[in-house]
Order: C-alpha cells, then structure tokens, then sequence
C-alpha cells in the first residue's frame, strides 16, 4: 500500500500536509535555528565538504539547513506531500542547485538504499518510528553512513511505558476521524496538558514563561509548537524505545554513541549522534 492508500484508510498521519502549512510560517530565523541545531548536535560549524542524507526529509527544513551549511545534500520522504515541500523550499532558496537531490522513497525500500551511496551525515529526526517496522528502518539507516568516521544523527520517541500505549490509542482515534474535527480533538487532548503548564507557571510566579513557550518555541530546531502538536496528536504509525534500546543496538553494529539528548523521560524525543567506528 502506498502512502496516499495509507493516509486515506486511517492507518498512516498525513505528514506531508502538516508540514505544507508549516512552510507558510517559516522564516530566515527558522532556518537559522534548524542550522544552530545542525551545529550543536553534530558539533561542527560548517558541513563544507560533506555528504548528507535526509531520511524522511518532512518539511525540508533540515535538508534546506544542511545545503545552507554546505554539504551536498540528497532528501527522500515516503509521503509525496513532504517531498513536493522539500522541493518548494529548493525552489525559494536553491534553484538550479545540483547539491541537492529529492526523491519519494521509504526508509523500509531495501532496493531504493542500496542504490545510494553512504553518506559523511545520515540525518533522520523523528521518522524512523513512523514507518511501522522501526528496527528494521533503525538497520536500514546504519547502512549509509560511512566507515571510519561517518555519523548518524536520529530521534526516537521515548518510551513511557503505559502513556506511550495510551498516545498510541489517541493517534489511531485522530486518524480515523473526518478532517474537520481533527483540530478540534487535538485541542482538546492537549488542553488538559497545556492547562497544567500554565498552572505550573503561575504557581512558580512566571506566567509569562508559559507564553514565551509558544512565542518562542521557533527557538527549538525553527519549528512550531502547533504543527509540532499535530504531528505529535496525529503522528502513525508509532513506535518508541528507550535510550538503552537505541544504545545497544548501534553498539552492537559498531557505533559509538557521541552525543544524547534526551527529553528527561518525558514525552518526546532522545536526540542520539553515533559516530561510525
């Protein structure tokens, strides 16, 4: 089945189309957040010279900052909608550019990665738990990163034990509902959340810092919060892992791990950079 199929049965998030609007918000200083975070993770200044691959580019944001970075860049995503987003983001910025390539394929299609070449950079922020075989696309992506040298950036929704069994409940109920109540039940599922922050904040004396974390949310890798709630309410298939799972198992593939950043056993994603002995 392919991904429009999926998306139209209920069974996969339409991401592509969440990330089309995001495209309408973003801006210089978006773009300038996704490459300090380029920066950080990989703990580099520039990408001059280097390769990178993109699985499940999305909205193309990470792609756009890696070129703007200097690496040759080359961008795949299984839904169509996100790659005509990458595509849209290379037309405004890199027209004509032949240091970026997009392409649909799946971090799943054997045949489509083996066609490619390995990479100085394989980049894959909060996808590999969204094509519904994860360890098989974790493997997947460890066979394009280079030897001796090659680093593998990725995020994996962190397991939380029985609430990550109840967001997975949630996310099958968004997906099966009409398009115009999607919204709306995702506001409600996260008011009581957000509601809970702001009590938080008050009772700390800052509510302001409640306000700040919407306002400047664009702060966190230039994305936003709403679009960034949606995927999250809306985002199947869904899977997680916990740090040591993810450890382990590059481990044993020959990877070191270089750098973690994790979201403190909370919702959300462990950031991993594994450097390729």
């Amino acid at each position: 089945m392919d991904a429009v199929s999926e998306i139209d049965s209920g069974e996969r998030f339409g991401f592509g189309k969440n990330w089309s609007n995001f495209l309408k918000v973003l801006d210089e200083a978006r773009i300038e957040q996704a490459e300090k975070s380029l920066r950080t993770m990989l703990e580099v200044e520039t990408l001059k010279g280097l390769s990178f691959l993109d699985i499940g580019s999305g909205s193309g944001l990470f792609s756009l900052a890696a070129r703007r970075l200097g690496a040759t860049v080359h961008s795949f995503d299984f839904d169509p909608n996100s790659v005509a987003c990458a595509i849209e983001l290379k037309r405004r910025y890199f027209p004509n550019c032949k240091e970026w390539k997009i392409e649909q394929g799946s971090a799943l299609d054997t045949d489509y990665l083996d066609a490619l070449p390995e990479f100085d950079i394989v980049y894959s922020w909060g996808v590999l738990h969204h094509t519904g075989s994860m360890w098989d696309a974790l493997q997947n992506a460890s066979l394009k990163v280079k030897d001796n040298g090659g680093k593998l950036f990725i995020s994996i929704y962190n397991d939380q034990g029985l609430f990550s069994r109840y967001w997975l409940i949630v996310k099958k109920i968004y997906n099966k509902l009409p398009n115009f109540l999607r919204d709306i039940f995702a506001f409600f599922v996260m008011f009581p959340r957000e509601m809970a922050s702001l009590i938080a904040h008050i009772l700390r004396g800052n509510p302001s810092g409640y306000f700040r974390s919407w306002t400047q949310y664009k702060k966190q890798r230039g994305m936003s919060r709403w679009h960034d709630i949606i995927d999250w309410v809306g985002g199947l298939p869904f899977e997680v892992a916990k740090p040591e799972q993810i450890f382990d198992f590059y481990y044993k593939k020959g990877f070191s791990l270089e750098r973690l950043a994790t979201c403190a056993g909370g919702l959300g994603c462990n950031e991993y950079v594994f450097f390729k002995k």
